[in-house]
């Protein structure tokens, strides 16, 4: 019992003042008030249990949250060190890309400036042939000759003026398809566009694979005009679709000599068009090869897949033309039927500058 309610109870056992029934009430209430401190005394001696073991727990957990804290930062830093790393890969990844397709056109780039450096040539040695003949001209006096003979040149040097840039144009396109993209818009033919990558890929294939050979489809609407585009990146994805277009025909040329079945018949073909709607413009490439199954066609647009034999193919193609496309505020859609052929949808919103 509590010291202090010890002495008390003494004090009302040996006390004359109290009756009987005092003392008993009194003793009774001083066991209840000492029982009651007992269990005051427990319950705050748990508390302080608890609290200790509490503080001690709260610096544990603090300190395992210092240590997940600094875990976290580390990682942190070493998956901003691999993001970094990707982008730069990736970059690394889409230059290859553009440099491989640049590749494939080198040969097309050839054929495409060899016609133009014919016709500058050409004129230049009947332009050549006809001044000699005006100096024959002006020491006979025939003046009359002579302005015919000059008018001859002047449609001849506008002729030579009118292939070099036709030259130089081409050069400058296949420049701007190479270097790093800035990003910028421009206002751009994209009919014009679209025939010279179409052509440039062409010729680049025949050049390096001599039996290669297709039927090629043009319908441009020349009402589309320029609109706002970033050329060298629709130009990429415009020349990926169509170099696919060509391997599909190609593809498929090869599978019906194999079989010797529809040979004859079988004319590879590839189509190109433009169409302009009311807000947007739309792009064709279609090709009557063997078609995309229908178990890979949700996969085409996915970076890395390719159903090229190993080497052929980066499985890059498409996966960059639906993010530059999706840049573009556009999107790129796919038909295809087995044993019919494929047909790429390019939908671009309608800017005019």
């Amino acid at each position: 019992m509590n010291e202090h309610l010890q002495k008390i109870l003494d004090f009302i056992e040996r006390s004359e003042h109290f009756s009987e029934e005092e003392k008993t009430t009194l003793i009774k209430a001083a066991k209840e008030t000492d029982r009651a401190l007992t269990i005051s005394e427990f319950k705050l001696e748990r508390t302080e249990k608890v609290k200790r073991t509490t503080a001690i727990l709260l610096e544990e957990t603090i300190e395992e949250l210092e240590q997940k804290r600094k875990s976290i930062e580390e990682t942190n830093a070493a998956l901003n060190k691999s993001l970094e790393e990707l982008k730069s890969a990736q970059a690394q990844l889409i230059q290859a890309e553009k440099m491989a397709s640049l590749g494939e056109l080198t040969a097309g780039i050839a054929h495409e400036i060899q016609n133009p450096l014919n016709f500058v040539n050409n004129f230049s040695e009947v332009s050549k042939e006809l001044l000699d003949e005006m100096k024959e001209e002006l020491d006979a006096g025939n003046y009359e000759d002579v302005k015919e003979i000059a008018n001859d040149v002047i449609q001849n040097l506008e002729k030579i003026n009118h292939h070099g840039k036709r030259a130089d144009g081409i050069v400058k396109g296949m420049l701007q398809h190479s270097r790093k993209n800035t990003g910028e818009k421009e206002p751009t033919d994209i009919n014009v566009l679209v025939d010279e990558y179409l052509r440039l890929a062409f010729h680049g294939l025949r050049a390096k694979d001599k039996s290669f050979n297709a039927t090629l489809e043009t319908d441009f609407d020349d009402s589309i005009g320029k609109i706002e585009i970033v050329p060298q990146d629709i130009g990429r994805v415009v020349l990926n679709l169509i170099m696919n277009a060509f391997y599909a025909v190609s593809e498929r040329k090869t599978m019906v000599a194999k079989n010797l079945t529809g040979l004859k018949s079988y004319q590879p073909t590839v189509s190109v068009s433009t169409r302009k709607f009311k807000d947007k413009i739309e792009i064709n490439v279609s090709d009557n090869g063997n078609g995309i199954p229908k178990n890979v066609l949700d996969k085409i647009f996915q970076p890395f897949f390719t159903t090229k034999p190993t080497g052929q193919g980066t499985g890059l193609g498409l996966s960059l033309s639906y993010d530059i496309l999706k840049s573009h505020g556009g999107r790129i859609e796919v038909q295809s039927q087995p044993n019919e052929g494929t047909i790429f949808t390019i939908l671009l919103p309608l800017t005019h500058k």
